[in-house]
């Protein structure tokens, strides 16, 4: 998706007025893992910049961090985000081998 289609999703679902990278939709019920990764392209991109990564390298880990909130994690505060920043690099670091980008 693009910034502005993710930042529509983002107002409409979830009241907030920002850019981000990724909007997780859990649908998970009891050991069923169930639910919607929404990810903006844009996003992806300048990050990827920012961040000195190439664009596959970060798209892996937004969809990592997509799929940890379907897990059960959050990053709501600064100590729940380094957790979450961790169990992206642990996963990360299981996949690479796995992924050719």
């Amino acid at each position: 998706m693009s910034d502005e289609q993710l930042l529509a999703m983002n107002k409409q679902y979830l009241n907030h007025d920002y850019y981000t990278d990724i909007i997780t939709f859990d649908y998970s019920e009891s050991s069923l893992i169930s639910g919607d990764l929404f990810i903006s392209v844009d996003r992806v991109r300048e990050n990827a910049k920012q961040l000195k990564v190439s664009f596959n390298e970060e798209l892996h880990r937004v969809m990592v961090h997509g799929v940890l909130h379907l897990l059960g994690f959050s990053d709501k505060s600064k100590a729940q985000a380094q957790t979450m920043r961790k169990q992206e690099d642990e996963a990360l670091k299981m996949t690479d081998s796995q992924i050719v980008g």
